[in-house]
């Protein structure tokens, strides 16, 4: 195995990973190191990769259980991948700002995403730092938050008239909305491994703070979901073939730029994930929060 090398992209988000062919197993040594960028910049890049579905599963299985999708089409090799594949008759409706499937209990850990085919230019990924927007925010207004849960939806991110919703069918629409009914998450959430808090609302799930007035709550998520596209909090990511994106979905939002139709964008997700989210003030009993 090559030395690998860790190549910050900004000052607190995205690094560049040189050195690791992810096509064969990473040895302890190598995967230790993947592992602690992956934590550090919470959105990590490989360029160059030449995987099979089989091996992209792989990976992602050394970092824990894998999530299936319930309404995106799945791999044939490796049905716990999925396909977006997006073109002139079937546009993306990724572009809003999201956690991926903040609609579970215990929404995913990462998500690693390969390209597979992509336009002749656009199609960017642009993640943004939920530690660092939560960070700006005063003190008084981190306390206020910290006390809050939030509603996140599955028929908020996933509408019946959506396209998703449209290319799964109407029954395996209807199916998984029963199966996912709106669960509850902190507002501000504590990282688990490295104890940093950050917001944990996004717009693509999150439809309401509970306890507040209906105004009261589209007031303040509004404001959310506008300051956490501050260009400070981002890092904008151009594909080439063949490329990588391990992002940490327990602390980062992203945005899939739509800018490329006709063309076609094809990209390949694995999604690995995590556990039950908590606030430092109000950890489930039994569970010690990371870096107390």
């Amino acid at each position: 195995m090559s030395r690998i090398e860790i190549k910050p992209l900004t000052p607190t988000l995205g690094a560049l990973v040189e050195g690791a062919d992810l096509s064969r197993p990473l040895d302890d040594e190598a995967f230790a190191q993947v592992k602690a960028a992956f934590l550090k910049h919470k959105v990590i890049f490989f360029e160059d990769q030449h995987l099979t579905p089989v091996q992209h599963r792989d990976f992602a299985a050394r970092f824990g259980a894998l999530h299936t999708h319930p309404l995106y089409p799945g791999v044939p090799e490796a049905p716990e991948l999925f396909i977006l594949d997006n073109h002139a008759d079937n546009p993306t409706d990724n572009d809003s700002w999201h956690t991926d499937v903040t609609f579970i209990e215990t929404p995913p850990m990462a998500s690693i995403l390969y390209a597979k085919h992509l336009p002749p230019v656009g199609g960017d990924t642009i993640w943004s730092d939920m530690k660092a927007a939560y960070d700006a925010l005063s003190p008084a207004f981190r306390e206020f938050l910290s006390g809050l849960d939030a509603v996140h939806d599955f028929a908020r991110g996933f509408p019946q008239r959506g396209i998703v919703a449209k290319g799964a069918g109407e029954d395996k629409h209807a199916k998984a909305l029963a199966e996912h009914p709106p669960v509850l998450h902190p507002v501000v959430r504590t990282h688990p491994e490295t104890g940093e808090d950050a917001l944990f609302v996004n717009f693509g799930f999150t439809e309401r703070i509970k306890g507040l007035r209906r105004k009261e709550s589209d007031a303040i998520l509004n404001m959310l979901f506008e300051h956490v596209t501050k260009p400070e909090f981002l890092v904008r990511w151009r594909w080439t073939p063949n490329a990588v994106a391990f992002w940490d979905n327990r602390i980062t939002q992203h945005y899939a730029v739509n800018d490329y139709l006709p063309h076609r964008r094809i990209m390949n997700r694995a999604t690995v994930l995590g556990d039950r989210p908590y606030h430092r003030s109000r950890k489930p009993a039994g569970l010690q929060a990371a870096a107390e």
